[in-house]
């Protein structure tokens, strides 16, 4: 179990792309890797698209993704508008927006979903993705929730502690429309991030974890 070597590529920079349905989705399921790849590889371009942003969490999809983008060589942060909860009876519209993604961005990495995932928003992006994106390096992260639907990651990237810190504070901060939620708490995101520390043998004992489905070596 050892993440791919997104850390030490002969490149300086990348191009990353980022898919989230909610505005906090990417920071929770990537945001300690984010950081620390954008901390190797600091000129690097990465596309952030949050799929369904209104209104403040609109706001906060945008503040955040630029705190976590800081040390980004360019960004491109897009929010748009397709209806929480309703992902499946927009397939087509989201799967546009997907094709007209793809002519503007050839990522090196991609970050997307679980294709598990319970949440109904979630799996459609995933799916999507596989579906649009067929010859790129891509990793399902995944997001605690109430549906219990934890699975079992093949891909772990260590964190230290200082890097678990800056992003938990940063959700803590970035949020505050989602403080009211019984699970968006501190110790949720350092539990999990613990665990999968355990699971990974992290030396710094925290560990964000993905499920790398295909990937190409050599």
């Amino acid at each position: 179990m050892h993440t791919p070597e997104i850390f030490t590529l002969a490149t300086s920079q990348l191009r990353i792309l980022c898919l989230g349905a909610h505005s906090d989705d990417i920071e929770i399921g990537c945001g300690g890797t984010i950081l620390k790849l954008l901390h190797h590889h600091p000129g690097s371009h990465v596309v952030w698209v949050v799929l369904s942003a209104r209104g403040p969490r609109k706001q906060e999809a945008i503040s955040s993704a630029k705190m976590f983008l800081a040390h980004a060589g360019s960004t491109k942060i897009e929010t748009k508008l397709f209806k929480e909860s309703f992902f499946p009876y927009s397939g087509e519209a989201i799967k546009a927006y997907f094709e007209k993604l793809k002519q503007v961005s050839e990522p090196d990495l991609i970050f997307t979903h679980y294709r598990h995932d319970l949440h109904q928003d979630h799996r459609v992006v995933c799916e999507l993705t596989w579906n649009t994106f067929r010859n790129h390096q891509i990793l399902e992260y995944e997001i605690p929730k109430y549906d219990g639907d934890l699975g079992q990651p093949n891909v772990f990237v260590p964190l230290t502690q200082a890097l678990c810190e800056k992003k938990v504070k940063r959700l803590m901060e970035g949020f505050s429309t989602q403080r009211n939620r019984q699970w968006f708490t501190e110790d949720t995101f350092y539990a999990l991030l613990r665990l999968r520390g355990i699971e990974s043998n992290a030396s710094e004992k925290y560990a964000e974890a993905f499920y790398g489905r295909k990937i190409v070596i050599g």
